[in-house]
């Protein structure tokens, strides 16, 4: 068209940008355009059909995802047409990214392992090598956990942010604490004197236990239901139970039960408090510890040690008088 030519012309007298160049330019960017509405749509239609603030971070992570793969390859096109065909330009363009970015394609991978595998998900306390937290994030190249433990007790949040390359899920193990159903074990030791009345004390734990923790049973047990259909995960008792040991020190009764995985401390707490309220009433327990026993006996209260021979002789009594005894 005479307009566009012309205006094509005074471009190139102003910036001296080939025609070629500028189609080119001008094709990018509506390719850009087009692109960006259509991510804009799509999540809007989401975002209408569901209210689920994790449900709409996923989508919104894929949408990019995909928005970012098929701009490249569009450009892609646009910019380096001398290439015969799309399999040749990719077979080029993924040799070139092979040999530059090597760690960068292995977390490219890893991530869409992620999505295909879905391992763990937004949301989710898991562990990988040394660091356990909550996946707060998923992008390209790596994902985000909310730190928990490492020098805060019972697995709470140290509000530190780890990011790990998606590629170690290739090579690291990864543990899941939500994964199949949302609870763990949990076991609290406790210690009591020999001298204990150690069978009411393991009756008093227990009662303590089911008070707290009880009702998470049926859950976990409809839960392990639903996870059989993925894992092959087998538990025959849900219920709190304290087993019964012997220490150095006295009689060990551990409780282990089931909790939330985010519930940990708090059962823990609330557990120990009411069985150390429960004991402080009941004279015939105590608790043991290891401890240390020093005699004292006052210069010359104790004898010479004698040996079994010596000790069946009879010893001469001196007289009163204080002479020695005659012969």
């Amino acid at each position: 068209m005479p307009l566009l030519a012309n205006l094509s012309d005074r471009i190139y007298d102003i910036t001296h940008i080939a025609p070629a160049m500028q189609e080119k330019m001008v094709v990018t960017i509506i390719a850009l355009t087009l692109l960006w509405v259509m991510r804009y749509v799509t999540l809007r239609v989401i975002w209408k059909r569901t209210q689920d603030a994790r449900a709409r971070f996923n989508w919104g992570r894929t949408i990019q995802g995909v928005t970012i793969f098929v701009g490249i390859l569009l450009i892609g096109r646009i910019w380096f047409q001398f290439f015969g065909s799309l399999t040749t330009y990719l077979g080029l363009l993924s040799a070139g990214i092979a040999i530059a970015l090597k760690d960068a394609l292995v977390n490219l991978a890893g991530r869409a392992w992620i999505l295909w595998e879905r391992p763990f998900a937004i949301g989710d306390r898991v562990q990988i090598e040394q660091y356990t937290g909550d996946v707060v994030d998923m992008r390209m190249f790596q994902f985000t956990l909310l730190e928990v433990g490492n020098w805060v007790a019972a697995d709470q949040s140290t509000g530190r942010v780890v990011h790990i390359p998606n590629g170690w899920v290739f090579t690291k193990p990864q543990i899941n604490f939500n994964d199949g159903f949302d609870y763990i074990w949990n076991e609290i030791p406790v210690l009591v004197t020999f001298d204990s009345d150690w069978e009411k004390a393991k009756l008093i734990i227990s009662l303590v236990a089911k008070k707290h923790v009880g009702e998470h049973a049926e859950r976990a047990e409809e839960q392990i239901k639903q996870g059989t259909k993925r894992y092959f995960i087998h538990y025959t008792r849900f219920t709190p139970t304290v087993y019964t040991s012997v220490r150095d020190s006295g009689v060990l009764l551990t409780l282990r039960y089931l909790v939330p995985t985010r519930q940990r401390r708090g059962s823990d707490q609330a557990i120990w408090e009411e069985v150390l309220h429960e004991f402080e009433r009941r004279p015939d327990i105590e608790f043991a510890y290891p401890s240390q026993a020093i005699y004292h006996h006052p210069r010359g209260s104790v004898g010479p040690r004698t040996t079994p021979d010596e000790s069946s002789t009879p010893i001469p009594t001196p007289p009163e008088t204080g002479t020695p005894p005659a012969d």
